[in-house]
C-alpha cells in the first residue's frame, strides 16, 4: 500500500512536470491579487507565503453545501466531523489544531468564544453566495493575532453596476433541500448586497454505537448576510457588514444521568462590522469595529442540559504607506475582548504590529514583520514573520523560489482555565497551572507558473508547537500541558494544468509526518492527503470529477482505514441566466470514517436549478 501511495505522489509530480507545456505568459492585466497574506492588496506573484485561492466558479461547480467540504479538497487541509452538516467540525491546516485556524467572513472573525477552545464553527458555515476564499497556510499570526496557525479569508457577493441577483434551489438524498437568494445593487455612491440561505436535511445516524434508536440526525440552518459600502468621498468609504446564522441539529451520545442518543442543539451567531477606509496616494488607512455574539444550547430528552453565551469584540486599525519605489510599510493596532457571559468570564488582548515590504528589483520581494501582544492574563509576547521570494523567467513561464518563517503563541482559553478550577476537575489537572503554547514554523517553496491556468508548486514545511494543551483522556481529570515539542513536517505538491480549452486538471498531494512529545503520530492528522480533479468545460456544459485520498490516519491511537472518495458534478447553462446542475457525492458508496466513533454519508445524489439576473 505504501508503494502504491508513493507511486501516486510521484505520478502527480511527473504529470505536473510534463504538463508544463506551451501556453502564453499571463498578461499583465490578468495578474491576480490577494489580501490574505498581509491584509493589503498584493499581486499573488509577489507573495512569499503559501496561499491558495478558491473562486466562485469552483464553489458552484463542486456544489458542496458546507464550506468545510469546499475546503477539504484544498492542499494540506483535513476536516473531521462528528456526523453530518451542523455537527462539531474541525478544520486542520498542515496538521495543526482547528482552533489555530482563523476564519474571517467579510472581515469578521466568526470564532466561538464559548467552546472548549476559541475556534470557528465551520460545520455551521454554508457555502451559498460565497464569492471567493483565500487560504493562508502556516504560522501566520503577524497581522491577525499571534495564535493564527492558518487563515481562511471568505468574501461574499460581488460588486457591479446596476441591480443584480439570483435564485438557487437544490434537493437531494436524506430529504435535503438547499435554497438561497441574493440581490445586490451598485452605483457611484453605494454598493449593497443581501443574501438569504435556508438548508434542511433529515441526515443520517451519526454515532457508530447508537445500537438502540438508529435514528437520523437532521439539521436546519438559516443564514442572512448583508453588507453595504458607502463611497462618502473619492477617498473615504464607509462599510457595514451584518450576519445572522441560526442552526438547529440532532446528535447522539449526550449525557442526562447516563448517555442517550436523542439530543438536539441550537446554535445562534450574530456578526457585525463597521469600518471606515481612507485612501491616500501613498496608501490606505482603515479603522474597524466588529462584534460576534454566540448562543449555544443543548437539549436532552426535551430538557435543556447546557446553555452558554459569549461575545468577541474587536477594534482594529490597519494602515499601509508606500515609502518610495522600493519600500512599503504595513502597520496596525488591534484590541480584542472575548467573553463567556453565562460564566461571567472575560479577557482582553492588545496587539501592535508592523511589517516592512521591499522589492529592490522587479524580481525580488521580501518582508520583515514584528508583533507585540499584551494579554490580560498571560502577559507580553513578541512574535515575528520573515519572508522572501525571487522570480526569474524560464522559457514562456516564471519560476519563483520563496521561503517564510513565523512564530506565535496561544493563551489557554477561558473554558480550559475555568474547567481546571471547577468542581469537575481533579488531580492532576486541578493542580496544573496552564501556560501559553508557543509555535514556530518555516517553509520553502518552488513554483513554476506558465499562465493563470497552468502552474506547479512544491513546498516543504516544518511547524512546531511547544507545551500544547490537551484534555486528559486517560483519567478525565481536566486539561493538561504536554510539556515539550509536537511537530508537523511535510511536503505539498500542487498543480493545475490547462490541457486544452476544454480540459483542466487540478491536483494536490500532502505528505505530513506528525509526532507528539512521546514520539507518537498525532491524532486525526492523516499522513497522506491527495486530490485529483478533472474538469471538462464548453460554452454551455461543465462537468467535474474529483478523487480524494486520505491515508495513514489514527484517532486517539486507533488506526483508521485508508479511503478514496469520488465526487461527480455537472452543470448545463440553458442561457446566460438559467442553469441546471447536479452532483453525486461519494459516488462509489465508500464506507469510511474520519473519526472512529462517527459515521459518514453514503452515496448522495443532489440536483437543482439556478437563475440569475
Amino acid at each position: 500500500m505504501q508503494l502504491n501511495k508513493l507511486a501516486i505522489a510521484m505520478a502527480l509530480t511527473g504529470a505536473a512536470t510534463s504538463a508544463l507545456a506551451a501556453t502564453e505568459t499571463q498578461p499583465e492585466e490578468a495578474i491576480e491579487h490577494v489580501v490574505v497574506s498581509s491584509r493589503v492588496y498584493t499581486p499573488l506573484r509577489e507573495v512569499a507565503t503559501s496561499v491558495s485561492v478558491v473562486t466562485q466558479e469552483d464553489i458552484q461547480l463542486r456544489g458542496y453545501a458546507n464550506l468545510a467540504d469546499v475546503l477539504r479538497v484544498q492542499p494540506a487541509i483535513h476536516v473531521t466531523s462528528s456526523g453530518g452538516m451542523g455537527s462539531a467540525t474541525s478544520l486542520r491546516i498542515r496538521g495543526e489544531e482547528g482552533y489555530r485556524t482563523l476564519v474571517r467572513v467579510d472581515g469578521v472573525d466568526i470564532s466561538d468564544p464559548t467552546g472548549t477552545q476559541v475556534q470557528p464553527r465551520v460545520g455551521q458555515l454554508l457555502s451559498n453566495n460565497i464569492n471567493r476564499v483565500e487560504i493562508l497556510r502556516g504560522t501566520q499570526g503577524l497581522v491577525y493575532g499571534a495564535d493564527a496557525g492558518g487563515v481562511i479569508n471568505v468574501q461574499t457577493g460581488h460588486t457591479e453596476e446596476g441591480v443584480y441577483g439570483g435564485l438557487r434551489a437544490e434537493a437531494g438524498r436524506y430529504d435535503t433541500t438547499n435554497l438561497s437568494a441574493e440581490v445586490g445593487a451598485g452605483t457611484q455612491y453605494v454598493d449593497a448586497y443581501l443574501s438569504v440561505a435556508d438548508y434542511s436535511t433529515d441526515g443520517f445516524n451519526s454515532r457508530v454505537d447508537d445500537d438502540e434508536l438508529q435514528d437520523d440526525d437532521g439539521y436546519d440552518n438559516t443564514t442572512v448576510h448583508a453588507k453595504v459600502d458607502v463611497h462618502a468621498t473619492d477617498r473615504l468609504t464607509l462599510g457595514f457588514v451584518a450576519r445572522n446564522n441560526e442552526g438547529e441539529g440532532e446528535f447522539d451520545h449526550c449525557y442526562s444521568g447516563g448517555y442517550v442518543d436523542d439530543c438536539t442543539s441550537e446554535f445562534s451567531q450574530q456578526n457585525l462590522r463597521l469600518s471606515a477606509d481612507y485612501a491616500l496616494d501613498s496608501g490606505h488607512h482603515q479603522l474597524a469595529y466588529a462584534k460576534t455574539r454566540v448562543d449555544r444550547e443543548n437539549f436532552t430528552l426535551g430538557e435543556s442540559s447546557y446553555l452558554t453565551k459569549g461575545t468577541i469584540e474587536r477594534v482594529e486599525y490597519i494602515g499601509d504607506t508606500q515609502l518610495n519605489d522600493v519600500y512599503r510599510l504595513v502597520y496596525g493596532v488591534d484590541w480584542e475582548e472575548e467573553s463567556i457571559t453565562t460564566a461571567q468570564q472575560s479577557r482582553s488582548q492588545t496587539g501592535y504590529y508592523t511589517e516592512l515590504q521591499t522589492n529592490p528589483t522587479d524580481n525580488f520581494f521580501a518582508t520583515a514583520g514584528l508583533r507585540y501582544d499584551d494579554n490580560e492574563d498571560f502577559g507580553q509576547h513578541v512574535s515575528y514573520r520573515l519572508s522572501s521570494a525571487y522570480l526569474w523567467q524560464v522559457n514562456d513561464g516564471e519560476l519563483k523560489l520563496r521561503g517564510a518563517y513565523g512564530t506565535g503563541f496561544r493563551a489557554p482559553s477561558l473554558y480550559e482555565i475555568e474547567y481546571n478550577r471547577g468542581p469537575y476537575a481533579y488531580a492532576p489537572a486541578s493542580e496544573t497551572d496552564l501556560k501559553e503554547e508557543t509555535s514556530k514554523g518555516y517553509e520553502i517553496g518552488l513554483e513554476y507558473r506558465v499562465s493563470g491556468a497552468t502552474s506547479f508548486e512544491v513546498v516543504y514545511f516544518n511547524q512546531e508547537i511547544e507545551d500544547s494543551i490537551y484534555f486528559d483522556l486517560a483519567s478525565y481529570s481536566g486539561y493538561l500541558q504536554d510539556l515539550g515539542t509536537s511537530y508537523s513536517e511535510g511536503v505539498e505538491l500542487i498543480g493545475q494544468w490547462a490541457i486544452s480549452n476544454q480540459w483542466r486538471i487540478d491536483a494536490n498531494y500532502t505528505y505530513n509526518h506528525t509526532e507528539d512529545t512521546d514520539g507518537e503520530q498525532r491524532s486525526r492528522r492523516p499522513r497522506q492527503l491527495g486530490n485529483v480533479g478533472v474538469t471538462y468545460q464548453t460554452d454551455q456544459f461543465t462537468a467535474s470529477a474529483n478523487v480524494r485520498l486520505v491515508a495513514d490516519a489514527v484517532d486517539n491511537g486507533t488506526p483508521l482505514k485508508d479511503y478514496a472518495l469520488i465526487d461527480l458534478s455537472a452543470r448545463y447553462d440553458f442561457s446566460d441566466n438559467l442553469s441546471v446542475f447536479g452532483r453525486l457525492e461519494n459516488a462509489l458508496n465508500e464506507d469510511y470514517q474520519d473519526l472512529s466513533d462517527y459515521n459518514t454519508s453514503a452515496a448522495a445524489l443532489h440536483a437543482g436549478v439556478s437563475y440569475t439576473f
